[in-house]
């Protein structure tokens, strides 16, 4: 997205951007795998266990959401997250869900046991 795009669009939209580039869980997948550094198609369908072609279909998505870059390497593409605080988001939703995840079970556990 261009400069001028970005200091033009509705803060609102640009969430929406990024949280849509984060909807699928192949997307998340390859971020995920992204984080340990730059991959190109094939490694990132080998650490995924995508195909080949379902990756090049999710990193147009990732980059429109601005967040997956990419560099042309001899005959090699290279993706990359684009921006380290990606690698930071998904960090942070992890120990949400870890949480959510603890509160569900000692909540479900008290129920059970008739605890409160």
């Amino acid at each position: 997205m261009s400069v001028a795009a970005v200091t033009q669009a509705h803060p609102h939209t640009l969430k929406a951007r990024l949280f849509y580039g984060l909807s699928h869980p192949s997307r998340v997948s390859i971020l995920d795998a992204l984080r340990a550094g730059p991959l190109t198609v094939t490694g990132i369908a080998r650490v995924t266990g995508l195909g080949q072609s379902n990756v090049s279909n999710h990193l147009r998505s990732l980059k429109a959401a601005d967040l997956v870059t990419s560099e042309q390497v001899g005959r090699s593409v290279l993706y990359q997250l684009s921006d380290e605080r990606v690698s930071m988001l998904l960090r942070l939703a992890e120990e949400y869900l870890a949480e959510l995840t603890k509160s569900a079970y000692e909540s479900a556990r008290e129920s059970l046991t008739g605890r409160r």
